[in-house]
């Protein structure tokens, strides 16, 4: 890539007052000789995230940035890294000397990912991954809050994509971040193959089920459930949703919760992959009374959205 300059005498003191700025702060990074160039130059640089390639364990971020007529990219197993190499390649071009002596400081540079720096901050490591493969940032919610308020327990859902896992912990804080190991661990898991067919799989059911549908709706079973009291002893629930799940072209799916409830029962959320998704907690004496329990408590949210006018 070639770059053409129309020097003038302010261009070409400028052009020596870089060189004097980097010759007398050795210490200072790219990003920051680069930005007090352009004070004096009176220019001001922009950065702007490119993209993010590569596996995993070893992503690779590029950064662009354009200061005056000049724009230069970076690439780093970081964004930070990214960003410095991106300023220290616009220094090249305008010192115009590849020989010029900056590097990105080491504390920059991050240790090669590992299987205990996932563990070490997990919600970090899946935020990255969905950069990584262009997918919408991982989305946490309450489902649940439970326990006297000394000793409060708390579950979380993790949802990126089609994929949800549950994380239960004494906080909000640490709930989620069980929720997001948990994720991670199904996709390192996964091969790539196999990972992109379950995605391809996920992805392919039927999310046109809003809100607006279900209260348009003349469908036999939506109607009988705007009229039903969900009182009645003894009722299949699974049952009665999976049938409305069938009318509505919606797909129901049931999270066992691994850890138990305050009160020693089994927990599971049922998922409901309307637009937006549905999730609802269930609790029971086994699994499958929570699973009936988690059914009753989405019939009845169901309920309530579909006679909204």
């Amino acid at each position: 890539m070639a770059f053409f300059f129309k020097y003038s005498l302010n261009s070409f003191i400028f052009m020596n007052s870089l060189g004097e700025i980097i010759a007398a702060k050795p210490g200072k990074t790219p990003i920051q000789l680069l930005h007090e160039y352009g004070t004096k130059a009176n220019l001001n640089p922009t950065y702007e995230f490119e993209k993010a390639e590569g596996q995993v364990h070893m992503p690779i971020f590029t950064y662009k940035v354009t200061i005056g007529d000049i724009t230069a990219t970076g690439e780093g197993p970081s964004k930070k890294v990214a960003k410095q190499r991106a300023a220290e390649a616009a220094l090249h071009i305008l010192k115009g000397s590849s020989n010029i002596c900056i590097s990105v400081p080491d504390h920059l540079i991050p240790e090669p990912f590992d299987q205990a720096q996932n563990q070490a901050n997990p919600i970090g490591s899946l935020q990255e991954l969905a950069i990584q493969k262009g997918w919408r940032l991982p989305e946490y919610s309450l489902a649940q809050e439970t326990g006297p308020p000394h000793k409060r327990e708390f579950t979380m859902t993790c949802r990126i994509e089609t994929f949800v896992e549950t994380g239960v912990g004494t906080s909000k804080k640490l709930a989620k971040r069980n929720a997001a190991e948990k994720l991670l661990e199904k996709f390192h898991s996964l091969s790539g193959d196999s990972f992109t067919t379950s995605l391809g799989n996920e992805q392919s059911h039927n999310l046109r089920c809003t809100w607006d549908t279900l209260r348009n709706s003349n469908g036999e079973k939506i109607m009988l459930l705007k009229r039903s009291s969900l009182s009645i002893p003894n009722t299949d629930y699974v049952q009665l949703l999976g049938e409305i799940a069938d009318e509505q072209s919606f797909n129901t799916t049931y999270l066992n919760i691994e850890e138990l409830s305050v009160n020693g029962q089994f927990q599971c959320l049922a998922e409901l992959s309307t637009n937006p998704i549905t999730v609802c907690h269930g609790t029971g004496i086994s699994w499958g009374n929570a699973h009936n329990d988690a059914a009753h408590n989405a019939l009845q949210y169901l309920k309530i959205m579909a006679g909204r006018k």
